[in-house]
């Protein structure tokens, strides 16, 4: 199923304005087409959001969404030519090229470019009114809302006793100790947990205890899902709570007033199932109505796949619900997928059994979908196939819905979410864990982050903003904060639903296999470049960045390489530096780079940059130019004896990281100090450094986190660096001599966390109380030493 046609859409109309306003659009005669095709979407794209929430059951309407989706991605190809075009002309003025070749560039010879772009326009614009004749696809009615119901049967719940428990306890508290003055006499208990985990199950188990039956006056359940709609909520509550229907013509007011005289006075449990609403307003409005007159006791058990909607609505700490066991999910199987006691007339199958079960990844929901599926089936084939065939592959085939919760967990994700989400889909299941910087600068080149939405943080931020809203929707997992960066992973299962939502456009391959690449992929990912990879993707037109053939110059549209400990790199050609659209560039690790391109200055949209070099000094008109650099990390140059003359590139930097370049000599002679942009600095390996360079302190108003490790000589901290108050975290390593803080840290009221390790006069001196530098941080709420 397709769920990106309208992100698509909307990303395009915006480009398409943005082309439209800029005067090279004009001067290559292009603007009337580019304007046309922008009317053309705009039509489109009213009906995509309908079409995408109905195609679940419509097998021709995906087909018609995909068609769709393929032209979308076409035009977004042809838009970028734009944008190469322009950044090579802006690279071309700014050089002294020869009036010649300025020629190619001016209003006065626009002619072939306008004729390829036309050309271009045109066909997309034709296929997109193809398909805009096809719209009835979408004129199908919307389905029901999904909803739920409070009733279970105990005996088909597995692996949830401990949790059951736990919950029932809080149920029973009678005191109002976790209570807020907001929340009167009620406690909010919120459930958390990815999709398909149980929350629901568990919802449904404790409310129908004895117990808890036994304990309240009255008890509802309401089914929220993502319409938070509270008069919709009050008046379905208030038939819970009256064992009636209410009927639609009464006002808000009048059913505010009928609720709370249903529940005044009365101890309730109202069970909030499936919340997705993050708006702190509307919960207020609700929650309100619910504690006005409540008495001691009274519970609202809340599940929610949503972190932040546990954190706006919750009185006490999360049930965060982890997967199930093994030998839980094998029960639960053998109880779906067995009548009775048959498991032991059917040894081959209960072993296939297993096998399905371990793909499950421990969630209940894919566990009972499976094994229902296969409920009192003895044929060993029909076995064989669900065991050897991807969960995506039986979901698109319409044999049931192997993971609806995750499939709905998707699709109500924001448009920009589900974009970064889906291009996860290059993401592999072999590796154990990620790094943020990868995924965000895989976004970045995809065009899917947006500053102007976002007060016009940098898009690195924007990146990282989007990277934890889906770490709290558990769409990431393990996740593990370096400060410069994020690693974690993710569970199978939502790798099998990214796979299902790009449908093939991913695909990765080495250079000993070849075969089976689909023609519509577009992100390849190549394990091992050899000559048979490179005679396959002659044949692949629609691939953007991940390939790398040795007229690499040639590929203007590429935004991210990464090379990351290619050791048998030991140059890269100067046809390098014609890569102006090229954003992001991994090369550390490479410790066998002999030299970098001597023209890198052209590389005018790079902002992330990894490098190792054997060579003493950078050149000229390299490094030292590149004025969009946002990120760079410059680490093992063992032969590295200074930073870049020129210093422009410092101006723009965001994050500066500068790893065991141990001949490296960080002072800069006749720098005069300005202001910089810098939030994060690591300063690891310099055995030779005593103290910080002063060029540090044109950070004093930005720097937000300071790590400086392995820096044996470093004999004290400057006393300038209290002045830097936006400073939120300290981390020291492996700094012997370091003796003692400066006098000033009280200064530093940002200051949330100080790390200390391996310095050990410095951690007895800032020992809790009794440390001589304690007073100085007293006010530090997290120091260890661990």
């Amino acid at each position: 199923m397709d769920d990106l046609a309208f992100s698509l859409a909307n990303r395009l109309i915006e480009k398409l304005i943005s082309i439209a306003s800029e005067e090279i659009c004009l001067a290559w005669g292009v603007k009337a087409n580019v304007q046309k095709l922008g009317r053309t979407m705009s039509t489109i794209k009213d009906v995509l959001l309908d079409a995408e929430e109905k195609q679940a059951h419509n097998s021709e309407l995906r087909s018609w969404l995909q068609q769709l989706k393929d032209v979308f991605l076409d035009a977004e190809d042809l838009l970028d030519a734009f944008e190469c075009e322009a950044l090579r002309r802006q690279v071309v003025h700014g050089s002294g090229t020869n009036r010649k070749v300025r020629h190619f560039f001016s209003r006065s010879n626009p002619v072939a470019f306008r004729l390829r772009v036309g050309h271009g326009i045109k066909k997309i614009r034709e296929r997109l009114h193809e398909l805009k004749d096809d719209k009835n696809f979408a004129d199908h009615g919307r389905e029901n809302r999904n909803t739920t119901h409070s009733f279970v049967r105990a005996s088909e719940v597995i692996g949830r006793e401990t949790e059951k428990n736990k919950v029932v306890d809080l149920l029973m508290v009678q005191g109002n100790d976790h209570q807020s003055e907001d929340n009167g006499n009620v406690s909010v208990i919120p459930i958390v947990g990815f999709g398909g985990l149980g929350k629901t199950t568990l919802a449904k188990l404790v409310y129908n205890d004895e117990r808890v039956v036994g304990s309240f006056e009255l008890r509802m359940w309401q089914s929220v899902t993502v319409d938070f709609d509270v008069t919709r909520l009050t008046r379905e509550i208030l038939g819970s709570a009256l064992g009636t229907k209410i009927s639609e013509g009464s006002s808000l007011d009048q059913l505010q007033e009928q609720l709370r005289d249903a529940l005044k006075d009365k101890k309730f449990l109202l069970v909030l199932d499936d919340v997705w609403n993050e708006d702190c307003i509307k919960w207020s409005e609700l929650r309100d109505l619910l504690i006005e007159g409540a008495k001691v006791g009274t519970k609202i058990l809340v599940t929610t796949r949503n972190i932040s909607v546990a954190s706006i609505m919750g009185t006490v700490g999360n049930i965060n619900l982890d997967i199930l066991s093994f030998e839980d999910c094998l029960s639960l199987f053998v109880k779906c997928a067995f009548k009775e006691g048959q498991e032991r007339h059917h040894p081959s199958l209960y072993e296939m059994g297993k096998d399905i079960v371990r793909k499950c990844g421990g969630v209940p929901l894919a566990v009972k979908t499976l094994g229902s599926q296969l409920y009192s089936k003895t044929d060993e084939r029909q076995w064989r196939l669900i065991r050897d065939s991807e969960i995506w592959e039986l979901e698109r085939d319409g044999v049931g819905h192997i993971l609806p919760a995750l499939r709905v967990s998707y699709t109500q994700l924001p448009s920009h979410l589900k974009q970064c989400l889906a291009s996860c889909s290059i993401l592999s299941k072999n590796y154990i864990e990620f790094d943020s910087r990868e995924v965000i600068n895989h976004w970045m080149a995809h065009g899917i982050l947006e500053s102007r939405d976002h007060g016009n943080m940098e898009l690195e931020d924007v990146g990282e903003l989007y990277f934890k809203e889906l770490w709290e929707r558990s769409f990431f997992q393990n996740v593990n904060d370096h400060i410069f960066f994020y690693n974690f992973d993710m569970h199978d299962l939502i790798h099998d639903l990214v796979q299902l939502v790009t449908q093939g456009e991913s695909f990765t391959v080495d250079s000993a296999c070849t075969k089976g690449i689909p023609e519509n992929v577009r992100h390849l990912t190549i394990l091992e470049i050899g000559q048979n990879v490179s005679t396959a993707l002659q044949k692949l037109n629609k691939v953007r960045v991940e390939v790398l053939p040795n007229s690499i110059g040639s590929l203007k549209h590429l935004r991210s390489l990464d090379f990351y400990q290619s050791e048998g790199i030991t140059e890269l050609p100067n046809s390098f530096c014609e890569l102006q659209s090229l954003q992001s560039l991994s090369l550390g690790g490479c410790v066998n780079l002999e030299v970098l391109p001597r023209d890198m200055r052209k590389l005018i949209s790079l902002r992330y940059l990894e490098l190792t070099t054997k060579q003493s000094s950078f050149p000229e008109n390299g490094v030292g130019c590149l004025t969009s650099l946002r990120y760079l990390c410059i680490q093992d140059c063992s032969y590295l004896t200074c930073l870049p003359h020129d210093t422009s590139y410092l101006a723009s930097l965001c994050t500066l990281t500068i790893l065991n370049c141990k001949q490296l000599d960080l002072v800069m002679e006749n720098y005069q100090v300005i202001p910089l942009r810098l939030k994060k600095l690591g300063i690891v390996g310099f055995p030779r450094m005593v103290a910080l360079p002063e060029w540090f302190q044109g950070a004093t108003n930005t720097l937000q986190d300071l790590v400086i490790g392995d820096c044996e000589n470093l004999e004290a901290l400057p006393g300038w660096l209290t002045s830097f108050t936006s400073l939120r975290m300290v981390g020291l390593k492996s700094c012997p001599k370091l003796l003692s803080l400066p006098e000033k840290m009280h200064r530093l009221t940002a200051l949330t966390t100080l790390r200390i390790r391996k310095c050990p006069d410095l951690e007895r001196r800032c020992q809790r109380d009794t440390g001589e530098d304690w007073p100085k941080i007293s006010h530090v709420p997290n120091v260890d030493f661990e």
